[in-house]
């Protein structure tokens, strides 16, 4: 099951703690603690992800075919990856799962033991 399609997007992110979806800016966004950490835009081959990264990832990233800085996300270190991207799934993976990482060590203390979140160092 691919992260560009819904049913894969879905059931990926929802294994991860105090996560939630809403369908807004014409996306399926994903959420923790009510902040936005990656974004499934279009479908089929017009399909891409949003995910935020860190600073040194996002300079590997852009550099690739398929990959750039996400438009709307007025900061930087959010990345596009369309579907024709050469990451692998399992890159993917790593990405999203960094993005949540990213966002959610930016929750306070109190919010992420409510959400039953342990970050990884």
């Amino acid at each position: 099951m691919s992260l560009y399609e819904r049913r894969g997007f879905d059931a990926f992110v929802a294994g991860l703690p105090g996560t939630s979806f809403v369908d807004q800016w014409d996306g399926h966004v994903a959420k923790v603690g009510g902040k936005v950490f990656t974004v499934l835009w279009g479908e089929g081959e017009r399909a891409r992800l949003v995910a935020k990264c860190p600073e040194e990832s996002f300079e590997i990233l852009t550099a690739l075919e398929g990959i750039r800085q996400a438009p709307y996300f007025a900061k930087r270190k959010w990345v596009e990856i369309g579907r024709n991207s050469p990451l692998s799934d399992e890159e993917l993976v790593h990405y999203l799962t960094r993005s949540y990482e990213l966002v959610a060590a930016g929750l306070t203390k109190k919010l992420r033991q409510e959400l039953g979140i342990r970050l990884s160092s």
